[in-house]
């Protein structure tokens, strides 16, 4: 398939490309994107409108992405989403009026639409033995990326404060824009995998035998709703923990001190769980991972002491570490190796489903019961998910 030495380099490859990448995202986006909106005059419901359209790009596009990569090869779809982080931070900058960021942030979530899944794929193509490993290095160096970029966003619109105006958050664009070079140009050092298929752009046919082919195994499908559960609970937790802490008199700072442990636990702690997946059954992993995650949820809103909150955040940040790791591998396990980008991309859609739905379906239960109902429910979605996903895997499966 590859050679030996391009198959060391190219983990090496595929995680600089999605340090750069995810810390450009995520510097587009947090802290300078609500803010760079209300400068320009934007109210909070256009805020929650544009803030909501990139994962719907992830939702549209990452099966189709991986069934043509499949097809025409990894690299030249990686290309594509290099071209994406590399373009888009250029176009906030051309932007006065706040409803333009609607295409433009549609636009800049193809780049992690495409990453994710296609990124996944060449690794559980390259990797057979050790794939669980090089998945967890991978997605903690995605990580450590999504986990600096808001401190370097935050600094250079403190930095550029006294020029007033959208300067301050102009300026974060452009630093995003120089940091996108590096995922840009680290795309051409990618190879394409020996396949069986011919490379030839898909057909409808082919898109349509894809989806039936994921859908029709129920190992598959049991897989991606762990991943929709597992992203429903983490939207909801993101998004709702900082009002539960703050209603019980935690300052700023302990807030953001929790969701930094626990992003730093996930980064530190995946490529360990890579390595257990690759030594272990994968099943247990994925099922005890979401099960501990869940039980996480449903016990953060019984304490209020902050040594109890950062250890049940942590324990949801390693729980969640724990299962995410290993569902990509036992995708890379089970699915046909010629349907293996479209198998990582349905993944990575149902993913982006639970990551969407998580905040706004939790939101309707805080509004009409209270805050603990809705963190309950992340957990009950956790448990029933688990069930589903002991039942259809319970047979031993032989990878393909």
């Amino acid at each position: 398939m590859t050679d030996e030495r391009y198959k060391k380099n190219l983990i090496f490859y595929l995680s600089l490309i999605g340090f750069f990448g995810i810390f450009t995202t995520t510097m587009a986006k947090n802290p300078v994107l609500p803010l760079f909106v209300k400068g320009m005059g934007g109210t909070p419901e256009i805020i929650g409108i544009i803030s909501a359209i990139s994962p719907l790009a992830g939702i549209l596009f990452s099966f189709p992405i991986g069934v043509m990569s499949d097809r025409i090869g990894r690299r030249k779809i990686l290309l594509i989403s290099g071209s994406v982080f590399l373009l888009a931070p250029l176009m906030y900058i051309l932007v006065s009026n706040a409803w333009y960021l609607i295409p433009i942030r549609f636009f800049h979530g193809l780049a992690t639409a495409i990453l994710g899944p296609v990124a996944s794929a060449a690794i559980a193509e390259a990797y057979d033995k050790n794939k669980g490993e090089k998945l967890g290095t991978y997605s903690s160096a995605t990580l450590i990326g999504r986990t600096l970029a808001p401190i370097a966003g935050g600094a250079i619109i403190s930095f550029f404060l006294y020029k007033g105006g959208l300067f301050p958050y102009k300026a974060v664009y452009v630093t995003a824009f120089i940091a996108s070079i590096p995922a840009f140009l680290f795309c051409f050092f990618i190879k394409d995998a020996e396949v069986k298929l011919e490379k030839r752009k898909p057909t409808s046919e082919e898109f349509r035998d894809s989806i039936r082919y994921f859908f029709g195994d129920g190992r598959l499908v049991s897989t991606a709703l762990v991943d929709m559960a597992t992203y429903f609970a983490f939207g909801a937790f993101e998004t709702y923990l900082p009002i539960y802490l703050t209603d019980n008199k935690f300052s700023p700072g302990q807030i953001g001190l929790i969701f930094s442990l626990q992003i730093l636990s996930i980064a530190l702690t995946k490529p360990l769980f890579g390595k257990l997946a690759d030594k272990i059954d994968k099943r247990f992993q994925i099922a005890i991972g979401l099960i501990v995650l869940g039980s996480s949820m449903l016990a953060l809103t019984f304490f209020v002491s902050s040594a109890l909150v950062i250890a049940v955040s942590l324990l949801f940040g390693l729980g969640m570490s724990f299962s995410t790791v290993a569902t990509s591998a036992y995708t890379g396990d089970i699915a046909d190796k010629t349907k293996l980008g479209a198998s990582m991309g349905a993944l990575s859609s149902v993913m982006d489903v639970g990551h969407s739905t998580g905040p706004l379906v939790t939101g309707f239960i805080i509004t009409w019961v209270n805050i603990r109902a809705g963190f309950v429910t992340s957990f009950a979605l956790c448990a029933v998910v688990a069930l589903i996903f002991v039942l259809f895997t319970a047979v031993r499966s032989e990878a393909k």
